[in-house]
């Protein structure tokens, strides 16, 4: 007699085939993939004796949805681990057939949730995020870098309205700091390519940059091959000679993001995305017009392009590569 297939084994080839013959087509809509993600991962039982008030590291948390995505079937990577912002979850950002979604998960490892969702209502507003709290000393031309891996998916999302604010603010220096790579060798390429952009002096660097955050990022995540061809016709449309910066790729990456690298350490930089000021690490929302505040607060005397308000809707939830 033939083996029938249980109501579970069913559900889990329906769901999976669902999520092939979607995945493909969908941007990268958070909400939408990690419900089909979990709708994915949670065909069987994985919490088993509940929060047991132990703790696990970031580590061993990713490995869990990793191991426990390989049981079922499907290949997930992890991008990244953070702490949630309240503290008490980790988030974990996984990867799945290309699309990114993050998932929580309890710190002893016991409980995977796709979203945590607050019971009390709020009597009063939480304070504004675009505060700047750490006191930077001012300058006449303050010295603004954001510290990125260029793959990390928070960093990138920060890297569009940092570029926002240096083509605005042409009175104080702004420089993107590449100083780490924890996806592999498209990001070292990656690192090394806007490492020499800007090393080169090509003021097209933040046109670039927007440009690789909104469209590259996506379409070449984990495939160097891509990364390369599309940052080639990328420096090209906008007169950045592409030629000349493989070459500094070739002769000077590694040297170049050494120095990154150092500097990073010299400041006490940890994680992607950090804004630094005038040698200071600064707290600001990651949209544009955070950006602006914390570096227009910087200078000695602001200047004109201060008083331009720029998109304050936030870039990105709180966590770091």
């Amino acid at each position: 007699m033939a083996e029938t297939e249980s109501p579970t084994d069913e559900a889990t080839q329906e769901i999976k085939q669902t999520w092939k013959d979607t995945a493909k087509s969908l941007s990268k809509n958070y909400w939408f993939l990690a419900t089909v993600i979990l709708a994915l991962l949670l065909v069987g039982t994985f919490v088993t004796n509940g929060i047991t008030g132990n703790v696990i590291g970031t580590n061993a948390a990713g490995q869990a949805v990793v191991k426990f995505a390989e049981s079922r079937g499907i290949n997930a990577e992890v991008i990244s681990v953070s702490e949630s912002e309240k503290g008490d979850l980790y988030e974990v950002l996984i990867s799945i057939e290309g699309q990114q979604a993050p998932l929580y998960v309890t710190k002893d490892g016991e409980y995977m949730i796709q979203s945590p969702i607050p019971l009390t209502t709020e009597t009063t507003p939480k304070p504004s995020t675009n505060t700047q709290t750490t006191d930077v000393p001012k300058t006449d031309t303050p010295e603004a870098e954001l510290y990125i891996w260029s793959y990390c998916p928070y960093g990138v999302t920060a890297l569009g309205p940092f570029a926002q604010v240096a083509k605005l603010l042409d009175n104080a220096n702004f420089k993107v700091q590449l100083y780490y790579a924890g996806h592999g060798d498209f990001e070292i390429q990656q690192n090394k390519i806007q490492a020499c952009i800007q090393e080169l002096g090509y003021e097209q660097y933040w046109d670039y940059a927007e440009t690789f955050a909104n469209e590259i990022y996506d379409k070449c995540y984990g495939d160097a091959s891509c990364d390369l061809e599309e940052s080639t016709k990328l420096m090209d449309s906008l007169g950045i000679d592409s030629t000349k910066v493989l070459e500094c790729v070739d002769s000077q990456g590694e040297s170049l993001l050494e120095e990154h690298y150092n500097t990073a350490s010299e400041v006490g930089v940890t994680g992607s995305p950090s804004l630094v000021i005038n040698g200071v690490k600064v707290n600001a929302a990651r949209d544009a017009e955070s950006y602006k505040q914390a570096v227009c607060s910087s200078f000695n005397t602001m200047p004109e392009g201060c008083d331009e308000t720029l998109d304050s809707s936030a870039a990105t939830t709180t966590g770091s590569c």
